[in-house]
């Protein structure tokens, strides 16, 4: 694609950047046929392409964005599909990214669109804040009908109390044990934000299998939130101080004890956190610091499936539909680690047909653009239900939270089926399941 960028512009290096990338693009239009947003909506301007252009213009004539640029740029759930399609390697998701902090600067968005973006921004990455928040949508449920009748904000006000758990949130589950034998093998498990507060038995399921295999794991303080939920909303500067606050607390680590990954159970953190190296490239102060925590930044089932695991003590012949995550899939090109994990504890796994589509989570993607969402997540379950599974497998929390809405068929973080193989205390959704006895 042909730019005209003027020689001051190019002087910033997101801009540079950002030209590097358009510059890739040839307009063969193959990312359109796996755009989850074009395939619904058939609109150009809808798909990577056509957005492409948009930012294209937004950024090169040095224009605040508009309208337009922004209900499009909204719309895409950086699934990240495009990425995966492309022939000519355009980095799409560095360029919306960028799209979405210029967005955040130069557009002023209606009150309530600000005021939600802000609660979402403030509460979602603070455990306490959230732990409140989804006991306060638990208690609102029966509220969902009239709060969809809400002018201009119902249909998200009512998404937001849908997406909440059937229970009051838990508690960080205690009590995981530790290696039998002292471990030189040291790592994390990056512990989150949103994740602990809906589903803490998937950090301890990961955990028990980690113990089990004689890998010490570390307990780090002053981590927290990837950045990925603000970044994802144009919030350049939260992203970073969030980001920054963890490259500092595991260097810390690394330079002390020794580490040989961070492992992360959340798939969209963990293309974050691999991210972090691009993010600080050009910051003398952390550029250094977070390459190195990027380069041993690794999805659980990576490391898992290189460890030499105990069989599994109950071989259960239940039929596991894998749900791969975009993030896992797209964002890490991570694809069958997970699979074989799974197979490795006895399960049968199959694939999901248009196991390539969104399933429609995408961060805060099915509180922001719930109709869409809706359609991806009924698209989904009905691909998924065609398999007749026993139970749904995937690697994100909010895949799990998205699809389960949907269906009444359990669905369990790929490493809580491993641990429950292993002997480990059966994953909560299956708890009142036939296949927990």
């Amino acid at each position: 694609m042909q730019t005209n960028f003027s020689l001051v512009q190019l002087a910033e290096p997101q801009m540079a950047a950002s030209e590097k990338i358009l510059r890739t693009c040839v307009h063969c239009g193959f990312c359109t046929a796996t755009c989850p947003t074009y395939l619904l909506l058939g609109d150009e301007l809808d798909s990577p392409r056509g957005r492409i252009y948009l930012i294209k213009d937004m950024l090169e004539n040095g224009k605040p964005a508009t309208e337009q640029v922004v209900r499009h740029v909204d719309r895409c759930l950086s699934c990240l599909s495009c990425m995966t399609t492309c022939p000519s390697g355009v980095h799409y998701m560095h360029l919306v990214d960028h799209a979405r902090a210029y967005i955040e600067e130069t557009y002023k968005r209606p009150l309530t669109d600000r005021l939600l973006r802000n609660i979402l921004a403030k509460v979602l990455p603070n455990r306490g804040l959230f732990r409140l928040a989804l006991i306060a949508a638990w208690f609102g449920k029966p509220l969902r009908p009239l709060l969809a009748k809400v002018p201009v904000v119902g249909s998200r006000l009512a998404a937001m109390v849908a997406l909440a758990p059937s229970h009051a949130p838990l508690r960080q589950a205690q009590g995981v044990a530790s290696p039998a034998t002292k471990s030189v093998r040291r790592v994390i498990v990056m512990e989150g934000c949103a994740q602990p507060v809906l589903q803490p038995s998937i950090n301890a399921a990961a955990r028990r299998v980690l113990a089990r295999a004689g890998i010490e794991r570390i307990d780090v303080r002053g981590e927290g939130c990837c950045g990925a939920l603000v970044h994802h909303m144009g919030r350049e500067h939260d992203a970073h101080a969030y980001a920054k606050r963890n490259i500092d607390a595991w260097i810390a680590e690394m330079d002390g004890r020794g580490l040989e990954a961070i492992l992360i159970t959340a798939s969209g953190c963990g293309t974050t956190v691999k991210d972090y190296g691009y993010m600080f490239r050009n910051d003398p102060a952390y550029a250094q610091k977070a390459a190195r925590v990027s380069a041993v930044a690794k999805d659980i089932s990576e490391f898992v499936t290189s460890l030499d695991l105990p069989a599994a003590q109950q071989r259960r012949a239940l039929k596991v539909a894998y749900h791969s995550a975009c993030s896992m899939q797209h964002g890490q090109q991570i694809r069958d680690e997970p699979k074989r994990m799974l197979r490795h504890a006895g399960y049968n796994v199959v694939d999901v047909p248009e196991g390539h589509i969104c399933c429609g989570s995408a961060g805060v993607y099915n509180i922001l653009q719930p109709e869409i969402a809706g359609r991806l997540r009924a698209r989904k379950v009905a691909n998924i239900e065609r398999m007749k599974p026993d139970v749904i497998a995937t690697g994100n929390i909010g895949c799990i939270t998205q699809i389960s809405g949907g269906t009444e068929i359990p669905i369990a973080h790929s490493i809580e089926l491993v641990d429950w193989a292993q002997g480990g205390p059966v994953p909560p959704s299956l708890a009142h399941s036939g296949f927990a006895r």
